[in-house]
């Protein structure tokens, strides 16, 4: 055989080779990725509001239920605020729609957008990557309610 004709198919083969290896390469990266922003929600303390039981439960809630949001109100001066579905809402955002979102978001208390903000996008990014790896699940949280509306129970009253 041609030493000529071969040089094709070991360039094929050394290219798929790298190709593979990069993959590879990024699939570490991204599991990587994937593990900070569940660490990051596990210690920010994201599961405590959006994840229902999870503070009664001491945090032994299964994954599948993480950041699927909440009935339970949190009133006080600005209305009735709930824990929105994450999961639901970050399936609708690009990355960089996540990341615009956060330096700018505003949210009624006791949401602590400040502690989000304060965060490198670094973890603002493994945080989005890891929601978005959890898939959409459940319902939407209600709806905010005006401070002069009483809502339904359950709730947490602020002074």
């Amino acid at each position: 055989m041609n030493r000529l004709n071969i040089l094709p198919s070991m360039l094929a083969l050394a290219a798929a080779a790298l190709s593979h290896t990069a993959a590879l390469a990024e699939s570490a990266a991204s599991k990587a990725l994937v593990d900070r922003g569940r660490y990051l929600v596990k210690i920010a303390g994201c599961n405590d509001c959006h994840t229902p039981g999870y503070m009664e439960k001491a945090g032994k809630v299964d994954e599948k239920l993480w950041l699927t949001g909440d009935a339970l109100g949190w009133r006080g001066p600005w209305g009735t605020t709930y824990a929105i579905n994450l999961r639901q809402y970050m399936s609708g955002l690009s990355e960089a729609q996540w990341l615009q979102r956060v330096q700018h978001m505003q949210a009624r208390p006791p949401m602590p957008s400040f502690n989000l903000q304060a965060m490198s996008k670094q973890d603002q990014q493994a945080i989005y990557h890891f929601v978005r790896t959890l898939g959409p699940a459940g319902q939407p949280a209600p709806a905010w309610v005006p401070p002069d509306k009483t809502p339904p129970p359950p709730y947490v009253q602020f002074p």
